[in-house]
């Protein structure tokens, strides 16, 4: 299962895709969140709760194909929320009067469709992610350099799965472990400079940040391949070995800029992020 974050119309939609299915699942409250217009999440799951009793009452077949799979919620951890696949969310958007119905349906084939492509050929994935960062206001430099930590992300991931290790926590411990390791902070206190909350910290670090974060998970990849860990804390080992290898290069910049590079900027201001080591020089 691959999670992931789907925007409609500045609305973001949890998603998860089952490879051995070829399908999507989509978060049903998400959806009805769009359809409905709301701000409000509790409104949203109010709103799916009487509508699912409504539908249930009738037999509704909407409601018969509805399951359950863990998704990250606004808390930042993996709970279980309703599901639907395709066929499934365009029952639902029958079932609720909304202006959006259409456009909806029209973004939903999208999806489908462009996942497909992806599969046929990963490169269109590349372009779609570079497209999605330049909408957002990103430089063309960083989005360069941030495509490719997405790449080295997925081959550590890819990696840590190889040696058993295939839940999210794990992963979230092992990426604590490798990025204090590094900086000098934990992943929640590297946030807490930055000021954010539930935002994703690669998407808010400096260019040369995200260099340091991928040549630790780089080299936490090539170590592990070469040695193979087998329990967990092993794994962890490594990943702290990766961390140290950045943390040196952190240091050999540092002493070339004469000061930090963890950066307390973030994507409120999108352009500073593509650091200009000139103009940093004292």
């Amino acid at each position: 299962m691959e999670n992931k974050i789907k925007v409609f119309e500045s609305k973001q939609v949890r998603t998860v895709w089952n490879a051995q299915d070829e399908e999507w699942y989509f978060s049903v409250v998400d959806i009805v969140s769009v359809l409905t217009d709301s701000v409000d999440y509790q409104a949203s799951r109010n709103y799916w709760k009487v509508l699912k009793n409504r539908l249930k009452a009738e037999g509704n077949e909407t409601v018969t194909n509805c399951n359950q799979l863990k998704m990250l919620a606004a808390d930042g951890k993996m709970r279980l929320t309703d599901i639907l696949d395709t066929q499934g969310v365009l029952r639902l958007v029958q079932s609720i009067p909304s202006p959006k119905a259409e456009p909806f349906k029209m973004w939903l084939a999208k999806v489908g469709s462009e996942r497909l492509d992806e599969i046929a050929d990963p490169e269109k994935a590349i372009l779609r992610g570079a497209d999605y960062y330049r909408a957002k206001g990103y430089t063309e430099g960083w989005i360069n350099q941030r495509l490719q930590t997405i790449e080295m992300r997925k081959e550590l991931t890819d990696e840590w799965k190889a040696r058993g290790i295939e839940q999210e926590k794990d992963y979230a411990i092992l990426t604590n472990e490798m990025t204090k390791a590094w900086s000098g902070y934990s992943v929640q206190e590297y946030k807490q400079i930055k000021g954010l909350k539930k935002e994703n910290l690669r998407d808010n670090m400096t260019n040369i940040e995200l260099v340091l974060n991928m040549l630790a998970e780089v080299t936490t990849t090539a170590i592990s391949r070469q040695e193979q860990p087998e329990t967990f804390e092993a794994s962890k080992a490594v990943a702290k070995r990766g961390g140290n290898v950045a943390k040196n290069a952190r240091s050999d910049i540092e002493t070339q800029l004469g000061q930090s590079v963890i950066s307390p900027l973030n994507a409120k201001d999108k352009p500073a992020l593509e650091i200009d080591t000139k103009k940093n020089k004292n």
